[in-house]
């Protein structure tokens, strides 16, 4: 109960920068734990403990010349990191710097443009699964996925279901590229995305679905593929591809991670921590 009082405490001694500061940690830490989550940076991660539990052990256990000799290796391993690791590294990089700062402040907006887009997506892959079109679908979100557009071509069509069955047309030019749909729009078409080096894949897929599932591992994009040996319908979210999914799946699958049902606003954590404290210093000067 002391504990808890003398918490209470640093809270009334909190100034304006300490809110800021617990404001910025929270984000950042929100943000971050998508990428440890994925294949490629957990590999960092897990290394960087492991070497920390080490040098722990070392110092615990008093073994003078171990301790010695890891201590040397830290003085070069940020370099060794950079040299053994740069391209999980340069996806984080990537993934941080793409990010709409903006939403920091504002939460996400409204995704009922997303509704119509959906419905033309999910119609066109039901064809294209009937007659054994293959099909890489990249809806980007946060991750603006600029860099991707320089592989392609940009189109900033409407989304429809003859847009969609055109492009990916098995004689049509852009075919065997991934089309990126951002803002509710056809941004690009014919891009090529980075495969994924997972060993939990299975054997028998293909580069389209390597192709969807590494651009999940790079990004926070939901990728749709359609099979063109089997025709089955597939969604790669962070790393983890969902496999034989029938339309109406891939319909709700689609609105849990486009449309959100609850508000905007509820879903940043961040945002909703700032409400508090704005209430608690309202309260506090009634």
């Amino acid at each position: 109960m002391e504990s808890f009082q003398d918490i209470l405490g640093q809270l009334t001694l909190m100034e304006w920068s300490d809110y800021l500061d617990i404001i910025i940690v929270a984000y950042v830490i929100y943000h971050l734990i998508p990428l440890v989550r994925s294949s490629s940076s957990s590999r960092v991660v897990k290394t960087i403990l492991a070497f920390l539990v080490v040098v722990w052990l070392t110092d615990l256990l008093e073994l003078n010349t171990v301790s010695f000799l890891l201590n040397q290796v830290l003085q070069i391993g940020l370099i060794a990191l950079v040299v053994l690791f740069q391209p999980e590294l340069r996806r984080m990089i990537d993934h941080i710097g793409n990010m709409r700062i903006g939403r920091f402040f504002t939460g996400e907006k409204p995704n009922s443009e997303m509704e119509p887009v959906i419905g033309q997506t999910v119609s066109a892959c039901e064809v294209m699964s009937r007659e054994r079109v293959g099909a890489l679908i990249v809806f980007a979100r946060d991750n603006r996925l600029d860099e991707y557009f320089k592989t392609g071509t940009k189109i900033d069509g409407q989304v429809s279901d003859q847009l969609i069955r055109n492009i990916f047309f098995p004689k049509a030019a852009l075919h065997d590229g991934a089309m990126i749909i951002r803002d509710g729009r056809v941004a690009a078409a014919g891009c090529v995305l980075p495969l994924s080096e997972s060993e939990r894949l299975s054997a028998d897929l293909g580069t389209r679905h390597r192709a969807g599932v590494g651009m999940s591992e790079a990004s926070d994009a939901v990728v749709v593929i359609v099979s063109e040996e089997t025709g089955t319908i597939s969604v790669a979210v962070g790393g983890m591809l969902k496999r034989h999914l029938a339309p109406q799946t891939l319909e709700r699958l689609l609105r849990n991670e486009l449309c959100p049902d609850q508000a905007p606003v509820a879903q940043n954590p961040v945002v909703r921590l700032y409400q508090k404290l704005h209430k608690k210093g309202e309260d506090g000067k009634k």
